[in-house]
């Protein structure tokens, strides 16, 4: 034997009848007559089969069935009201433009794009990876959202994480032992960059500038092969690379603040990109 279907609608009617212990309240609350109310309990017990309400001039009050209903109504409830946004969610669309560091782009952000395409299909995302100093200058015109690195404590946009710099060189050769001591950087503009050069002037430790890439990749084989030391972020430290700290006679370098910047006016496709990535980086 089926088992009766339990209207959403009716259920709702059920529930604020139980909570508001009144027809009245009830209707009020659910912008309805009072008959139409009752209307809808009287359809819901005749479907059941039982009574849900003891009635009287007084007041209201649950049976025994109704006792055992409430609480499954109220779950069936928030499982339909879900479902619908659920479904609302996975039918948005739209393209949404990314700018994020090389490292992010290449580790950190691979994952949680996957993870965001599986519950929006429909939306597409055109990522740039580079430099972010002036990436945020640009939404609008070029990005929707901006993930950039800020020194510590400072930056406009949505604090997400922080990451300590610091120094990396080869697991198989003592680099760091030359005079002046090669190094692996970023372009003219990156904040690593800026730190490592004034880390090592303030340490009176000459150096020279080895090699130059915007990519993390290269930097990093650079470093790997004993040809230089670089910077990279501590939570995402190459593999094949050895930490440097101070005992290797390396000078203390500053964190830097992860912030997600966004568009003045973001589509709901932006939104939702936005709220995903806050969320899997914080």
């Amino acid at each position: 034997m089926t088992a009766p279907a339990l209207d959403p609608d009716l259920l709702q009617a059920f529930v604020a009848v139980a909570d508001h212990r009144s027809f009245t309240r009830a209707a009020a609350q659910l912008h309805r007559t009072q008959s139409a109310v009752s209307m809808q309990i009287k359809r819901l017990e005749d479907r059941l089969g039982v009574a849900l309400f003891h009635r009287s001039t007084v007041q209201v009050d649950l049976s025994a069935a109704g006792e055992g209903l409430i609480g499954y109504a109220r779950r069936i409830l928030v499982l339909n009201e879900e479902a619908f946004g659920r479904l609302r969610e996975h039918a948005l669309e739209g393209v949404v433009r990314l700018g994020v560091m090389d490292d992010y782009g290449a580790f950190v952000a691979p994952p949680l794009l996957a993870s965001f395409a599986k519950a929006y299909p429909r939306i597409h995302i055109e990522m740039e990876t580079g430099l972010t100093a002036d990436m945020p200058n640009r939404l609008g015109d070029a990005f929707d959202l901006v993930i950039a690195m800020h020194p510590e404590g400072s930056g406009a946009g949505e604090f997400l994480r922080r990451e300590q710099a610091v120094w990396a060189a080869s697991a198989a050769h003592r680099i760091e032992t030359l005079d002046p001591l090669p190094l692996a950087l970023y372009p003219k503009g990156c904040l690593f960059r800026k730190w490592a050069i004034e880390a090592l002037d303030a340490a009176r430790r000459p150096w020279r500038l080895a090699f130059v890439s915007p990519s993390l990749a290269a930097v990093a084989a650079v470093a790997a092969e004993g040809l230089a030391v670089t910077i990279v972020k501590s939570g995402i430290f190459p593999p094949g690379l050895r930490l440097l700290t101070q005992s290797e006679g390396m000078p203390p370098l500053p964190a830097a603040d992860i912030r997600l910047h966004r568009a003045g006016s973001l589509s709901p496709a932006g939104r939702a990109l936005a709220e995903h990535l806050a969320t899997g980086l914080r």
